[in-house]
């Protein structure tokens, strides 16, 4: 097996993980717009696995398999993240002697309180010193007084032209009343940007020379509400948007009463923003990349850099990454793993995450624990060999919010999807749907019931194997740990409230 560093040095692990960031917006993955310039010509040096597909959407159901090599339901579906004390990628690295640091970009639900510290020894979310976590959106539909409500009944009453004209006039209301003066894209932006977590992860590195590390990087800059910066645009080559008009084209796209057609309005405005914040990614990789070298730990370090979901722009008639939706836009994400140049090829099998957790491990020469689900695909990598590329997606359609306990409950969604053909089972309607990617990449027209008999068949089969499995193969003690510590964080909110009242 060929070393991907030098040949005495025990191998770093750099884990950049990105939220919302599709495939389709990377150039590497054929993009047009240079959203990502330096990790292109990185590329050409790495291993790109084309067709990485994620393990659930969005985020609570996708980190599992990212980090513990499990599938995210597997639990129980009223478990949401990490257990106590689960085997994970940073408490196999700590166990194996790296030092270990992990900077969250104020994502709650890869936070502490889900258990993804474990195994850190540094770790930071930035939430506890940015509690300001959804600031008033304009537009949102949210501040309705008792007279607006009244005005909407009325308005409801005169038919659907009064209905849309109260509309359209209390979003602009609202536009008018909550605009802040003199706003700014810092100001407005919900998370700490990636040239944050950059610094913190300079400063942490500066720490560790001669001891090998496992750093996790989580970058919230593509995700929404998007205020990317004025240099991200800059850096993008698109025109320059003022900070209050970047503040009317998301409370826009948040409008819930709108259909797609009228969304589609400012669809392109939109999406220019959600790709500057790919541009500001890219641009603080390669500042980091850039300070590894210079420490001279690049060559004995491993990159990976993926994505734990993607995001939609209506091409489903959605926005954002419903929990509801399996879509091509929400599950596949770019996957580029850079290993030294010792492994330079494009791979188009369909690579399920449940693998990428013990894969990483076996790069860096750390044997995975035996409660991975998934399996090294290393050496098929080296030898240019293949295997099953069949992977399972799942989430729960109605966990819109999983903070709630009781919103964790509802029915499946699962897809099987090959490389070629995808099934999706939506339990909640009761639909079962088959796509040839191949020929329908948009997933627009699902095959009807008497084509691909076969096909169908054995994609069902996979998906009663994987059902039954997600029973069979729960572990109990993991199980009950996790719901232990919802129990006590339920208490501890309820003595807060208790105080505060």
């Amino acid at each position: 097996m060929p070393r991907t560093g030098s040949m005495d040095t025990p191998q770093s692990l750099l884990l950049i993980t990105v939220d919302c960031l599709r495939a389709t917006h990377i150039g590497f993955m054929g993009y047009q717009r240079p959203t990502t310039p330096f990790l292109d010509s990185l590329a050409s040096q790495s291993l790109v696995l084309r067709d990485a597909i994620v393990a659930g959407s969005p985020t609570y159901y996708s980190f599992p398999a990212i980090m513990a090599s499990r599938h995210p339901l597997a639990l129980g579906r009223d478990v949401i993240g990490l257990a106590p004390d689960e085997a994970t990628l940073s408490t196999s690295l700590s166990r194996a002697g790296y030092a270990t640091a992990g900077f969250v970009a104020a994502n709650p639900y890869v936070s502490g309180r889900f258990g993804y510290d474990s195994g850190f020894d540094t770790f930071r979310d930035f939430l506890q010193e940015d509690p300001q976590l959804d600031p008033v959106d304009p537009g949102n539909g949210r501040l309705r007084t008792r007279f607006n409500r009244r005005l909407l009944g009325l308005s409801r009453a005169a038919g659907s032209v009064g209905e849309t004209l109260y509309h359209e006039l209390y979003f602009r209301y609202c536009q008018w009343l909550y605009a802040p003066s003199g706003a700014s894209f810092d100001g407005l932006r919900r998370f700490p940007a990636a040239d944050v977590l950059v610094d913190c992860a300079c400063d942490w590195l500066a720490g560790v020379a001669g001891k090998p590390f496992f750093l996790w990087l989580h970058f919230m800059d593509p995700h929404s509400p998007y205020y990317p910066g004025e240099e991200a645009l800059r850096l993008l080559g698109a025109p320059p948007v003022a900070a209050d008009r970047a503040m009317y084209l998301n409370s826009y796209w948040r409008r819930n009463e709108l259909h797609a057609g009228r969304l589609k309005r400012h669809r392109e405005e939109v999406i220019t923003l959600y790709d500057a914040g790919i541009r500001w990614v890219d641009e603080q990789v390669s500042r980091l990349v850039g300070v590894l070298k210079e420490m001279r730990l690049w060559q004995d370090t491993v990159l990976a850099f993926t994505a734990d979901h993607g995001e939609e722009f209506l091409e489903h008639g959605g926005r954002y990454h419903s929990p509801a939706k399996v879509t091509e836009e929400l599950i596949r994400v770019p996957l580029l793993l850079h290993a030294g140049g010792g492994l330079k090829k494009s791979i188009n099998i369909a690579f399920s995450f449940l693998d990428l957790a013990p894969t990483l491990l076996e790069a860096v020469g750390v044997q995975p624990p035996a409660s991975f689900r998934g399996r090294s695909r290393w050496k098929e990598f080296h030898n240019g060999q293949h295997w099953d590329g069949t992977s399972v997606v799942e989430c729960v359609s109605s966990c819109s919010n999983p903070l709630s306990i009781e919103n964790r409950l509802g029915k499946r969604v699962v897809a099987v999807r090959e490389r070629r053909y995808k099934l999706v089972l939506d339990f909640a309607r009761s639909v079962d749907q088959l796509f040839d990617l191949e020929n329908d990449p948009r997933e627009m027209h699902p095959l009807p019931a008497d084509q691909e008999k076969a096909t169908r068949r054995r994609l069902l089969e996979r998906a009663r194997s994987h059902l039954l499995d997600s029973i069979d193969l729960r572990d109990p003690d993991a199980r009950l740990r996790a719901r232990i510590r919802d129990v006590q964080m339920q208490c501890s909110n309820r003595a807060a409230a208790a105080a505060q009242a």
